[in-house]
């Protein structure tokens, strides 16, 4: 198979992580006899600086071309730090979805047996837990109409039928495919919109009677997922509450850097670590590259490609069994290694 890979590493530590992810896409092509280009593009802070757009044409034009996107982070402090910036990071991210059309955010939330104790959680609730969170990408307040001044602001959250019903067709997929439970979370209570997303999803989810579908207010749900992790198997949401859950998620594991994502819709999809780009850490090869390595499986398998996918899934539960692992997740007295010694250890295994 030739893949063409458009790789757009950003910010941060987005450099680094994104060089342990095209290492290792490169060394499971080669195990496997795919043809493999790569095309590098600018985004986020790194844009602005260099022509003053977060998400350039060129940029879109390369995504447009790819088979794929391998994404790493964007942001940076001194955008951070000014409220009063016109262009930030953050808005070539999602100039980058809407553009490409990716509606639907999909985020596995898995633990791993050895890495249990990292979680804040007790053992025994997230143990075995292993859920996805659907969420819809381009809708909400993240894109509805904006004001802003010095003594009032408000952001829109609109949502139309046709984008819940494409959002809640992609989780109902999902669930089919795993232990057939979908979760619908709102905030039907409060919010008008949230009580459009509950009567569409009550009348799609007669659509698919051999899944057990429920409803939850996010504030319960934000709770559920601390209590008891193992409820939930898909959980479908719209933008906002999916972008605060998914990083709720992610503590249950233990560490953000341990979790892919994929963005997925009209255009070319992109695969991305869902943490940040930590800017803290830049250079100082300490970052995590698990989540970018994962997005490669996860891109691997959107291909149909569950060979090349497992492989990776493989190396990398090997590496964490042999304690080879970066600072925030490394047991106590444990070797130390870094972003580019857990990147190459896990190219030798795919290699051996």
């Amino acid at each position: 198979m030739k893949l063409k890979i458009a790789v757009l590493a950003g910010d941060g530590i987005g450099p680094e992580i994104s060089e342990q992810g095209v290492a290792v896409m490169t060394a499971v092509c080669e195990k496997f006899g795919h043809e493999v280009s790569y095309e590098s593009a600018i985004c986020g802070a790194d844009a602005i600086d260099k022509v003053g757009n977060p998400f350039p044409e060129e940029t879109y034009k390369t995504c447009m071309e790819a088979d794929a996107v391998l994404f790493s982070a964007v942001g940076d402090p001194k955008f951070d730090n000014d409220p009063t910036a016109k262009v930030r990071p953050e808005q070539g991210l999602l100039a980058m979805r809407k553009q490409l059309g990716l509606y639907a955010n999909i985020r596995p939330v898995e633990t791993f047996d050895c890495l249990i104790h990292k979680s804040p959680l007790k053992d025994e609730l997230v143990s075995g837990a292993d859920f996805v969170c659907i969420r819809e990408l381009t809708g909400g307040m993240y894109f509805g109409e904006k004001y802003e001044d010095d003594e009032r602001a408000y952001d829109t959250n609109a949502y139309t039928r046709t984008e819940i019903e494409r959002i809640l067709h992609v989780g109902y997929s999902y669930a089919r495919r795993r232990r057939k439970h979908l979760t619908v979370v709102d905030k039907a209570n409060v919010l008008a919109s949230s009580r459009l997303w509950r009567k569409v999803a009550q009348e799609v989810a007669k659509q698919y009677p051999d899944v057990q579908t429920d409803y939850m207010y996010v504030d319960n749900a934000a709770m559920r997922m601390i209590q008891d992790p193992r409820f939930f198997d898909v959980m479908v949401t719209e933008n906002t509450f999916g972008d605060i859950l998914t990083d709720e998620g992610s503590c249950i594991t233990g560490s953000m850097g341990l979790l892919p994502s994929a963005s997925i819709g009209e255009h070319t999809p992109v695969f991305e670590p869902i943490h940040g780009s930590w800017p803290q850490a830049k250079g100082l090869n300490i970052a995590n590259p698990l989540a970018q390595i994962l997005s490669v499986a996860m891109l691997f398998e959107y291909f149909n490609l569950q060979a090349e996918g497992q492989l990776i899934r493989e190396a990398v539960n090997a590496s964490l069994q042999a304690n080879v692992r970066t600072p925030e997740i490394q047991v106590e007295g444990g070797a130390k290694y870094g972003t580019r010694e857990v990147g190459q250890w896990i190219v030798n295994y795919i290699n051996a």
